[in-house]
């Protein structure tokens, strides 16, 4: 497709700082391969609570709400799913455990997407697995009840066409070493969202599609810390991203940079993440987690994430988010409220 054809990868230029990004990620890919060798026991930790977090991401992304205790059951297939929030995560649980739990990486094929696409359907009325029939303008919605159009994708009658494309120039470009794959792989994802090959579902799947194809060239970080979490965080640089490197695709106009700009800082960010948590796990006592939960234990009214940062200098806000999250599945401490006005309040004692 747009991103993917040999003309259109023989002229992108990167500069020193993507250069450097690029080789950061390569460094990174080479301690988590160190770090999956040496510990496994820690990061099966790690791994049980990236899926927790990705499936409540995901909910969350598309309105959907179900509470925590649900939440948990559904994840470990304890409970049945009783609504419409609850069938989206029991799908989103079982097509990323395809992923997750796959001896060898799972084919980037036509199949495969339909197969994943039809997973998260599943429980619900509406069937999955099949390319859209109608077109489906990508829109933005505002309070006021206005609307714009972001984009507008591929038409309906293409999409089989477009899709398998899509695929070919993939591998072509893949095998004929055109470009290294974390260039590739975000310029995929960025030619599936404008192809918008579902009637829903188009959001997940491209993010179930990014740690699919991540994973084939071991860049396994998507396992152990949310990715999910990490695109829901910062939604609106997502979508703005998205749109920035949209325009102009039709006719292979486009700038990608935008879009690979966000992806890449996603990942570093998810691999910064992956360290500490890695090390909070490790060092035990002493450790900079200890620190933050000791800080947090004292406090007897409600606090902010900032108000703990200044609270332990040399301590990063990705540390604070750790131990405040573990403290949370705890039951020590919850949110009251949401967004950056957010506070945490303190439910019990611990030490």
């Amino acid at each position: 497709m747009q991103s993917l054809s040999p003309e259109y990868l023989a002229k992108l230029r990167f500069d020193a700082l993507q250069l450097a990004t690029l080789r950061a990620l390569g460094e990174y890919r080479g301690k988590q391969q160190l770090l999956v060798a040496q510990s496994p026991e820690v990061l099966s930790d790690l791994r049980q609570m990236a899926v927790f977090e990705s499936t409540e991401s995901s909910n969350r992304v598309v309105g959907g709400v179900v509470a925590a205790h649900r939440l948990k059951s559904l994840v470990l297939k304890n409970a049945t799913p009783q609504n419409r929030s609850e069938q989206e995560v029991a799908g989103y649980r079982d097509a990323l455990g395809l992923i997750y739990e796959s001896g060898e990486p799972i084919p980037f094929s036509e199949g495969t997407v339909l197969q994943l696409h039809g997973m998260l359907y599943h429980y619900m009325s509406q069937p999955g697995g099949h390319w859209k029939a109608t077109d489906n303008d990508i829109v933005e919605r505002h309070p006021d009840g206005s609307s714009r159009i972001r984009f507008r994708p591929v038409a309906a009658h293409v999409t089989p066409i477009a899709m398998a494309n899509l695929i070919a120039r993939y591998r072509l470009a893949l095998d004929q070493h055109l470009a290294d794959p974390l260039v590739l792989v975000p310029l995929a994802i960025l030619d599936f969202l404008c192809i918008h090959p579902f009637p829903d579902g188009n959001g997940r799947m491209a993010r179930l599609l990014t740690l699919q194809l991540l994973y084939h060239f071991d860049y396994a970080v998507g396992c152990f810390i949310s990715l999910e979490r990490i695109f829901e965080e910062s939604n609106k640089s997502y979508y703005e991203m998205l749109e920035a490197s949209s325009q102009g695709w039709h006719e292979a106009g486009h700038n990608i940079a935008p879009w690979l700009d966000y992806f890449w800082d996603a990942l570093l960010r998810a691999y910064r993440e992956f360290e500490e948590r890695v090390g909070t796990i490790e060092r035990g006592r002493g450790a900079k987690g200890d620190r933050v939960r000791s800080e947090i234990l004292k406090r007897q009214l409600p606090f902010s994430i900032s108000e703990i940062e200044e609270a332990c200098p040399g301590i990063s806000r990705d540390m604070v988010r750790v131990v405040l999250r573990a403290m949370k599945d705890e039951g020590l401490i919850a949110p009251n409220g949401k967004g950056r006005a957010a506070k945490w309040i303190k439910l019990g004692k611990g030490s």
